[in-house]
């Protein structure tokens, strides 16, 4: 997908119609990548997506009437079909950004990231890989850690992505981080337990995703093929049971010494 004779299709959801020309101009003229269509709140969303059958969805969080959030979470209903969906925000760390991954968003992007990187990321979601940018994932992880357990985002029944209530705060209902070292200790211990099960090459690859590395970037940084990359992560989503890119970074931050940078 992308390439010149089948270019990805993409949509573009924005209330602010100076945002809509500018991303897309920029898109346009990127080799492989095709604007179908444009939405401007989260009520258009639906029927844009089954007019225009868009590849990736630029989604704004905010927005009048539906947000970007319930507009991703109606797309992503577990369909062959479904579009990836990459929000944009201003915000580095905000519960929104949290609740739009957990609602089945690929990844985030902030508004002012360079062309060029929006474009990668139209790319990487477009071939399944979500898109968690390094200069904010590690402040998003650690909200979204302090919302969830190491077991959320299994195949098999644990809480996943879409399971969080789209009406209330971020992790409503649950133990936040002021409940005491006891939880995160207890939450560390098991997940580093479940990661006992990956080889050390595995385990590698599953802290390079929680940095937010793109497959490149950690092929380069292991010193490891692209192909080899892929095969660890297929490896290790298999043995614990997860269902994307997204449970595996969370449970790999779990497990991170809270002392380590």
């Amino acid at each position: 997908m992308g390439s010149v004779d089948t270019p990805v299709r993409v949509l573009l959801v924005d209330d602010d119609p100076l945002v809509l020309t500018g991303l897309r101009i920029m898109l346009s003229g990127a080799p492989g990548l095709a604007v179908v269509g444009e939405a401007a709140d989260g009520e258009q969303v639906v029927a844009a997506v089954a007019e225009h059958r868009p590849h990736v969805v630029l989604m704004d969080v905010r927005m009048p009437g539906m947000d970007g959030i319930a507009a991703t979470r109606a797309l992503r209903t577990g369909g062959a079909d479904d579009p990836q969906v990459i929000v944009l925000t201003t915000f580095d760390a905000d519960d929104t950004v949290a609740r739009a991954l957990r609602a089945g968003a690929a990844g985030y992007l902030l508004k002012h990231t360079e062309p060029e990187r929006i474009v990668e990321a139209v790319h990487r979601a477009a071939s399944g890989e979500p898109v968690l940018s390094p200069a904010v994932a590690r402040a998003l992880m650690d909200r979204v850690a302090a919302d969830t357990g190491p077991g959320t985002g299994t195949r098999g029944g644990g809480a996943g992505p879409g399971d969080a209530d789209p009406g209330g705060p971020a992790g409503a209902g649950a133990a936040g981080p002021g409940s005491g070292g006891g939880r995160d200790a207890e939450r560390r211990r098991a997940a580093r337990e479940r990661l006992a099960l990956l080889t050390v090459r595995e385990r590698e690859v599953a802290d390079a995703v929680a940095a937010g590395l793109s497959n490149t970037e950690i092929a380069r940084a292991l010193h490891m093929s692209l192909g080899t990359v892929k095969a660890h992560i297929s490896s290790a989503l298999t043995k614990l049971d997860l269902a994307g890119r997204v449970p595996l970074a969370l449970l790999a931050h779990d497990a991170r010494d809270p002392e380590l940078p």
